[in-house]
């Protein structure tokens, strides 16, 4: 039986047949309890009735409904093409405006261009090789004709490949005929057709191509809006370096600090980071089946394919691996995306510091024109960019996190469970850049509240016990950590009681004075300093400058 339909569902005619009444009983109905009976009797079949319409009408509703969603997937399927209202993905619908900048590299459009782009380039290192003697040199005009076909690369030219995938039922075999198709009108190419995809599996060149687009995407996409970010956290430190704010550690008061300091704290650590990524070198091989070079062998014996192979590879901004089974072992991604991990884990840190600062209303937001914070209730400004980004760095670390356990495991020399795995890449990517847009948006919305910062550090005296007691240890007043703990641990301290102890104490009159001249608001130690270089360490930890292009 289906979920929520009946197996049998009565009719009211049917509900008539079990009433008690029977024609052969009316004639006692006369008597009083006959008749309450009778009445009774009646009562219940109304309701019994009443009911089983109900249920009538609910089954029928469920029925049309279900009716509809059939046809719907029947009927109705042309309606439902792909576009931002029908796409699967989030990132390819409802965000699709601000994740599409990585669509050229990691896409099934950027995987069939970079197959491409491999698949030309071997040809013309073929034509470099002396000992090739059946791919000649080519002239000038071949080579401008070949390089324009990677550049000239369109849209069209990716659907023809699709086309042809659909015959071939092979994607990167439909790259190679689709080459020769190309290029057979040009009558110098035309005489070295076979010499595309020579001697290649196709690993060598779907692994150039993965490496191509996560090379791309990360230095022409997820660099600039990264570094944008670590650069929005320094200008908040710099310009908040001087407002003291409260600590909270373990969510208690705590000894004050500046604003900029914690804020200069996150910039510091993601741009660590982002350095770390930055020098993960994106490896590449091009060994053939097993990783033997054995059919190049076979054609050219007197070749060096190693050396080839590797200029080959390190032509196309990439690192050689030389030890390799069919596939690139892909420890270079793990290594990669569990850096993306740790940049994003950062992020996610902050994004619930800011939460609970403006909780806190330490921060005030901008508000927006016709933005609505809650449906009901008219005067909510919620935190709403911080916690998005915060949601979609977890769904990018679901998915790098995948991506690094199994990518470096494959049975024996190959099996293709991590072909269909390497077309995830762009969703970790793109959570990561829609993440981070978020986190951007939500900084632009930030407005300093200090009268909310200095009311607070005016209801924390208790936080100068530490610089008290430690100033006692230096001048050997006994049991300084106990005389403060008895003096403010569960008390209301205000500035009067503080001042009251530090006149009492028998300490040096200097120190008495330097101490009389704190309070909260000035007790920030080096705070101040350390978010006004933050440039400086940022610079010094990414090298002469932030943007440092991907290995």
């Amino acid at each position: 039986m289906e979920l929520g339909a009946s197996s049998r569902v009565l009719s009211c005619s049917e509900v008539n047949l079990f009433s008690p009444v029977s024609t052969t009983r009316r004639r006692n109905y006369h008597n009083p309890i006959n008749a309450a009976s009778f009445n009774i009797h009646l009562f219940h079949q109304q309701q019994f009735s009443n009911a089983s319409i109900i249920l009538s009408k609910s089954f029928l509703r469920r029925e049309y409904t279900q009716k509809r969603v059939m046809k719907m997937s029947r009927d109705d399927s042309h309606q439902f093409e792909l576009s931002s209202l029908t796409a699967l993905s989030p990132l390819d619908g409802r965000y699709w405006g601000k994740v599409k900048d990585l669509a050229p590299y990691m896409s099934e459009y950027g995987l069939i261009f970079f197959r491409v782009l491999v698949e030309t380039k071997w040809l013309l290192k073929l034509s470099q090789i002396p000992e090739v003697t059946e791919v000649p040199s080519f002239s000038e005009e071949a080579q401008s004709y070949l390089q324009g076909v990677i550049d000239g690369f369109s849209m069209d030219d990716a659907l023809e490949v699709k086309n042809i995938e659909k015959v071939t039922n092979h994607d990167v075999k439909a790259v190679e005929y689709f080459l020769k198709q190309k290029c057979q009108s040009h009558p110098e190419i035309a005489k070295v057709l076979e010499f595309f995809h020579f001697a290649c599996t196709s690993e060598d060149i779907n692994n150039l191509a993965h490496a191509l687009m996560l090379k791309e995407s990360i230095n022409q996409v997820m660099f600039p809006v990264m570094d944008q970010l670590i650069k929005a956290l320094c200008n908040i430190a710099k310009d908040n370096a001087h407002v003291p704010m409260l600590s909270r550690t373990h969510g208690q008061t705590a000894s004050p600090t500046t604003l900029g300091k914690e804020m200069s704290v996150f910039a510091v650590r993601l741009s660590r980071e982002r350095k770390e990524i930055s020098q993960v070198e994106i490896m590449g091989k091009f060994a053939g089946a097993v990783g033997n070079y054995n059919a190049h062998l076979s054609a050219y014996p007197d070749v060096n394919w190693p050396q080839i192979a590797e200029e080959f590879v390190n032509s196309l901004g990439l690192t050689f691996n030389p030890y390799v089974t069919q596939i690139e072992t892909h420890d270079y991604m793990a290594k990669l995306f569990f850096a993306f991990i740790r940049f994003n884990n950062i992020l996610i840190d902050f994004d619930r510091d800011m939460w609970g600062y403006i909780s806190l209303a330490y921060f005030k937001q901008i508000t927006k024109a016709g933005e609505i914070g809650s449906s009901t209730m008219p005067h909510k400004v919620n935190p709403i960019d911080f916690e998005n980004s915060e949601g979609n760095l977890g769904k990018a670390n679901e998915d790098l996190s995948f991506l690094s356990m199994k990518l470096p495991i494959s049975r024996w020399q190959r099996d293709l469970t991590d072909s269909t795995a390497l077309r995830n890449m762009g969703g970790g990517l793109g959570h990561s850049l829609l993440a981070y847009k978020s986190a951007l948006q939500g900084i632009g919305k930030l407005q300093v509240n200090e009268a909310c910062l200095s009311e607070d550090l005016n209801q924390a005296w208790e936080v100068l016990a530490e610089p008290i007691q430690t100033v006692m240890r230096r001048y050997g007043v006994p049991e300084p950590y106990e005389k403060l703990k008895e003096l403010t641990r569960g008390k209301a301290v205000t500035r009067e009681r503080i001042r009251e102890f530090i006149l009492g104490l028998e300490l040096p009159e200097e120190a008495k004075a330097s101490l009389l001249n704190l309070t909260p608001h000035t007790y920030v130690g080096a705070a101040v300093d350390l978010a006004r270089n933050v440039d400086a360490t940022v610079n010094l930890v990414n090298g002469t400058k932030v943007l440092e292009p991907c290995s």
